[in-house]
């Protein structure tokens, strides 16, 4: 697919078509059937580098290396790939890299919803084609895992979980036997070498169907976790909201280490229940408070500061971002929100126009 100038987000596999030449040029290990990578080069793309002229890759995904590889070798097994973890643990991100470093194609996406048909996943018909010739090769829209079956490429499915149960169990004959049976036709389609799928899937959130056993047998299961430490997860915040603000055109602004040193310490402060010094017990609110939501609420105080300040975050942009993420259920949260205020952020040294800022949006 050839990218489309001005879009607002770009596909990786042209965000990142650069690293991806640069990896693909210096790659001497050995790559399964129709990988553009080896295994050992789309480690390198996803944990990030340094190449031997020079050029730098980026790192797209912060944590445990081991996660990736144990990820990236599933792929080149017969067994597809589940990606769990809470919301904001990056699950869709890595999904797209994977599929942009292996097929050059991070497209082929089924969005799993309640409402997710059979069809989405297997296959569709063209309704004019079909009355007027009856059913036909010429007649059949492909799913974005049949094409990939066809082509050897890799086929996403994001929130696996939220996919009913009986169209969920549609994926059993396509992950054991590689086929794609099309009775309509009395033929199925095969998949060729280099197909495979990743799913991703949470837990937390409500509208959760569970995975049969059938089903489970067909993935290996990597766990992404929250990130381990307060510095990871500021590291990673300040990557993607400096990317983030790349994208939306927002001048150049030094980069907000100590704000995003706030928002992280109060999202998991919150989210862990407890300071985090471990002194003083505190109740969590509503959401979950993920690091993708604190991109979030950095991203929105940053294009405050662009267009109603100087460029650079206030204690009161911040605050007025932040307050809107945590705030989430009208009836509880306020009162876990003042309460966090008075006993954690009130006494922090330094953090006296941060308290007075959040007080006063609230």
């Amino acid at each position: 697919m050839t990218p489309t100038p001005n879009v607002l987000r770009q596909h990786a596999e042209h965000a990142y078509a650069h690293e991806l030449t640069a990896l693909a040029q210096h790659d001497t290990h050995p790559r399964p059937p129709k990988w553009n990578l080896s295994p050992r080069a789309v480690v390198t793309y996803l944990m990030g580098g340094t190449l031997g002229d020079g050029t730098v890759i980026t790192p797209k995904y912060v944590g445990d290396q081991r996660l990736m590889e144990v990820a990236v070798a599933t792929l080149a097994t017969d067994r597809a790939l589940l990606l769990i973890g809470v919301p904001g643990t990056a699950k869709s991100w890595v999904s797209e890299h994977l599929a942009a470093a292996i097929s050059g194609d991070s497209t082929l996406l089924v969005q799993g919803t309640a409402g997710t048909s059979e069809e989405a996943i297997r296959y569709g018909w063209n309704y004019a084609r079909l009355l007027a010739d009856g059913p036909s090769e010429a007649a059949l829209v492909e799913s974005p895992v049949m094409h990939a079956m066809r082509e050897g490429k890799i086929a996403r499915l994001e929130e696996l979980t939220r996919v009913p149960s009986d169209v969920q169990d549609t994926l059993i004959t396509v992950l054991s036997e590689k086929t794609l049976p099309v009775p309509e036709l009395r033929t199925e389609v095969q998949a060729t070498r280099g197909f495979n799928m990743i799913a991703t899937a949470n837990n937390r959130d409500k509208g959760v169907n569970e995975l049969s056993s059938a089903l489970k047998r067909r993935f290996n299961t990597v766990v992404l976790p929250t990130p381990a430490t307060l510095d990871e997860e500021v590291s990673i915040v300040t990557q993607r909201v400096q990317q983030l603000g790349r994208a939306l055109g927002l001048p150049d602004v030094p980069p907000a280490h100590e704000q995003v040193r706030r928002v992280i310490t109060v999202f998991r402060e919150l989210r862990g229940g407890a300071t985090l010094d471990g002194k003083t017990t505190l109740k969590s609110p509503s959401g979950t408070l993920s690091t993708a939501e604190a991109i979030s609420v950095m991203n929105q105080s940053l294009t405050l500061a662009a267009h109603f300040g100087d460029g650079t975050p206030t204690a009161h942009d911040l605050a007025a971002s932040l307050t809107g993420a945590v705030i989430k259920d009208p009836a509880q949260d306020p009162v876990i929100w003042r309460e966090y205020l008075e006993t954690a952020m009130k006494k922090r040294a330094g953090w006296g126009d941060f308290y007075s800022a959040c007080r006063e949006v609230g």
